[in-house]
């Protein structure tokens, strides 16, 4: 999830073979981010509460078809949510593994 794209590019600049996915609620940042190497920027709210929103995160990557149950996923957030610059936390996640 990201506000500015700054995670995003750093993340692009690494030469991998995984996809990239970048929510964020910013048509502009979306535009951007949709340059860079190997990211796929999805439109995503920003939501105030970070459970909330990582849950809402892999419900639609699940619901897009780009990840499955079992899965690992990589998250980064920052707190205070919907603030740019403030990436603080990132959560390796197994998909469904939750519910």
């Amino acid at each position: 999830m990201t506000e500015s794209g700054s995670t995003t590019l750093w993340m692009s600049r690494h030469d991998v073979d995984i996809p990239i996915y970048a929510l964020t609620a910013s048509v502009a940042t979306a535009r951007r981010l949709a340059l860079y190497r190997n990211v796929r920027p999805l439109h995503f709210p920003t939501l105030a509460d970070r459970d909330a929103s990582l849950a809402a995160a892999e419900k639609l990557l699940l619901e897009r078809g780009v990840v499955r149950r079992g899965d690992l996923i990589v998250l980064t957030v920052g707190e205070p949510m919907g603030q740019a610059g403030g990436t603080n936390t990132l959560k390796i996640v197994r998909v469904g593994g939750h519910a």
